[in-house]
């Protein structure tokens, strides 16, 4: 399981274990909390398309899925 602190979750970068749209590598470019600091919105930037889309931040955990770092 992926080690995440919500609050360093911003400009993280990640590898895709199955690749979304030929895609792999991204960061994370938008991270929106609520009052209480609990992540509510996470948005992933694709590194060679520029594309962006909302994820679930939780599914970052999982290393069947996705890796830390740029792999």
């Amino acid at each position: 399981m992926n080690q995440i602190n919500p609050k360093k979750l911003l400009n993280s970068k990640w590898t895709a274990i199955r690749p979304i749209n030929k895609e792999k590598h991204f960061v994370v470019s938008r991270v929106a909390f609520d009052d209480d600091g609990v992540v509510i919105e996470c948005e992933l930037n694709a590194v060679m398309s520029n594309r962006f889309f909302d994820i679930e931040w939780s599914t970052l955990k999982d290393p069947a899925v996705w890796l830390q770092g740029w792999l």
